[in-house]
């Protein structure tokens, strides 16, 4: 019997392990034709890579889905990079894709990585060098091919959007030999000419076909470039050395137009909201204006001569009705006071009491005589009635017990 047994997981672990160590297995590029390729719901693509010798399952997670820049179909040729481990819940090992390219553009991907390596470490591509793309241009400059859909694009729309801008075409070699000479003499003489922006790029193709946007000398002019650029090189998947270098990235070169021409129509409704507010803001400010003027004419008006004029008259009117209404009523008090003396004066006139039958008595000098001892027997009085005077001597004089009785009481 053996002595060391071990159990499935171990064993699957053990090789798993193996493989891990082996630096070979851990970075690792395999081509091959694609067979059962499926496209699962969580976004991990599994597939198979296989030859006239053999077959190898591999996957690509969803998370590495950006180094798959083509649909990938069963029947193509490609180039796979990744790493070779063992799934160990099956026992069997598979190759964990990070990178698909098409088989033939390998080197050529790798000359790129490694250029975009250097230019990146340089600050070539770094967010603080980029220009901003003027809102509003009237001279636009294309660096492109004279032929093809990707001049025809940019020119249709910009007139569409704006025809008052000024498109001046370049006509470079975007393919093959010179091709990359001719598109840094395209942006140098637009440069020169002076237009608010620049597309750079051209239509689709392998990247064989777009290879004259990956050389060196197209990024450093688009780096040195006074103008702003934008690049639009291939479809929305196809990203070049230029891409990183210029301004602005636009995924196709329709898309780069719309980009670097403002639509006139947004701007014409963008002025009629501002002339609509103006007005407002302007009718509102005359509103204001209206409502001081006629506030301050107001006081203008209190404040006016003839007007203070009128209220001093007015005033003057009011004191000279309240003075006589003052008088009146002083008038009519005093008159009142006066017949009131008047009444008193009345009730002590001696005319009164002698039209009521009494008499005045008086001595021969005139005298009020009023007691009976200052008289005696002899004297001559004068005796005043209503209608005349009496002369009268003293012949007796009676005295009343009652006066007398209140005379000797008043003497004690």
């Amino acid at each position: 019997m053996t002595k060391n047994v071990y159990t499935v997981g171990q064993v699957n672990a053990y090789i798993k392990n193996m493989f891990t160590q082996d630096f070979m297995m851990n970075r690792i590029y395999v081509k091959g034709e694609v067979s059962n390729c499926k496209y699962h719901t969580s976004g991990h693509i599994y597939f198979t890579l296989k030859d006239e010798t053999g077959a190898l399952p591999a996957v690509l997670f969803a998370g590495n889905r950006k180094g798959l820049g083509f649909s990938m179909k069963n029947g193509d040729n490609v180039i796979v990079l990744g790493s070779v481990s063992v799934y160990e819940r099956d026992g069997r090992y598979q190759l964990y894709a990070r990178e698909i390219l098409p088989d033939g553009e390998g080197l050529l991907y790798q000359r790129f990585q490694a250029l975009k390596k250097e230019l990146e470490e340089m600050g070539m591509f770094a967010s603080e060098y980029k220009q901003p793309v003027p809102r509003y241009i009237r001279t636009l400059g294309i660096v492109t091919a004279p032929t093809g859909a990707a001049i025809r694009d940019i020119q249709n729309i910009s007139r569409r959007r704006n025809p008052y801008v000024q498109t001046i075409l370049y006509p470079a070699l975007v393919q093959g030999e010179g091709a990359a000479q001719s598109i840094v003499n395209g942006i140098h003489a637009l440069e020169q000419f002076g237009v608010d922006v620049m597309i750079v790029g051209r239509g689709g193709g392998s990247i064989e076909d777009l290879w004259a946007f990956n050389e060196e000398i197209v990024a450093r002019a688009i780096f040195e470039c006074s103008v702003p650029i934008i690049s639009a090189v291939g479809h929305e998947t196809d990203i070049t050395i230029a891409d990183y270098a210029a301004d602005l990235r636009a995924p196709t070169p329709s898309a780069a137009a719309e980009l670097a021409v403002f639509d006139i129509r947004e701007l014409e409704e963008i002025l009629l909201s501002l002339r609509l507010e103006l007005n407002r803001r302007i009718s509102d400010k005359l509103e204001r204006c209206q409502e001081k003027v006629r506030q301050y004419e107001g006081k203008l008006k209190l404040l006016s001569p003839n007007n203070q004029l009128n209220d001093k008259r007015q005033m003057a009117a009011d004191l000279e009705d309240k003075l006589r209404m003052q008088m009146e009523q002083k008038i009519t008090h005093r008159k009142y006071a006066v017949e009131l003396y008047a009444r008193r004066m009345e009730a002590l006139s001696p005319l009164k009491k002698l039209s009521l039958g009494y008499a005045f008595v008086a001595d021969e000098k005139g005298r009020s005589m009023k007691d009976v001892s200052l008289l005696k027997q002899g004297d001559l009085l004068n005796i005043h009635m209503l209608n005349g005077m009496i002369k009268a001597r003293i012949e007796e004089i009676q005295r009343l017990e009652r006066a007398e009785n209140k005379q000797i009481g008043d003497d004690r």
